[in-house]
């Protein structure tokens, strides 16, 4: 048995930390996968065919209502939608979600130098959201940060148990003929877990 697994067996709160880190992973995997796939939608909602649809969808709204809030609210929003808008957009959720993927995919094989690398990229999305939220005021941004912040304590976490692990492992490495479980045996982590 490795000593990694037997460190994840001596205490409670180090397999809670590392259940907690795997869902955090696994949530910011498909945070980055929506941001993805919006990014490449918003290449094609260009601000005319926004324009035309919001104009479609509030028509006849405001045909009953010339002063209906909602119908209004949405019309406005539209017409500040431009072509900077939109670039923006696409680049900010392209990027965004291929860096997070990226770092979920080096973070899942456990490769010990993408811990502070996830650590340093996480607080940059931090200090773009607090930047970006004194201008929108966002209970989104504020709720994404809360979880960024947690993903970072959870990542340092990981980062110090695994490492601590694979200096036992090297300090006492298994006896030769030992059978060490692989994936299919019931080993929680990844194929490559000594790779690094």
């Amino acid at each position: 048995m490795s000593e990694e697994r037997e460190i994840l067996r001596n205490g409670k709160s180090t397999s809670l930390l590392h259940a907690g880190f795997e869902i955090g992973i696994v949530l910011k995997g498909l945070h980055a996968a929506l941001e993805i796939v919006g990014g490449i939608l918003l290449v094609l909602v260009t601000p005319e065919s926004l324009g035309k649809f919001v104009r479609l969808l509030t028509q006849n709204e405001l045909a009953e209502d010339p002063r209906d809030f909602i119908a209004n609210l949405i019309l406005m929003a539209s017409q500040r939608y431009s072509i900077d808008t939109q670039r923006f957009g696409v680049l900010y959720l392209l990027s965004h979600g291929i860096v997070k993927i990226v770092l979920v995919a080096l973070l899942w094989r456990r490769k010990l130098w993408a811990y502070p690398l996830a650590v340093a990229a996480l607080a940059l999305f931090i200090a773009y959201q607090a930047i970006r939220w004194t201008t929108t005021h966002s209970a989104f941004l504020v709720a994404l940060t809360l979880l960024d912040a947690a993903m970072i304590w959870l990542t340092i976490s990981e980062y110090r148990r695994i490492r601590e692990a694979r200096r036992a492992e090297a300090q006492f490495p298994p006896a030769e003929g030992s059978v060490v479980p692989t994936k299919s045996e019931g080993s929680s982590a990844p194929p490559d877990f000594h790779a690094s």
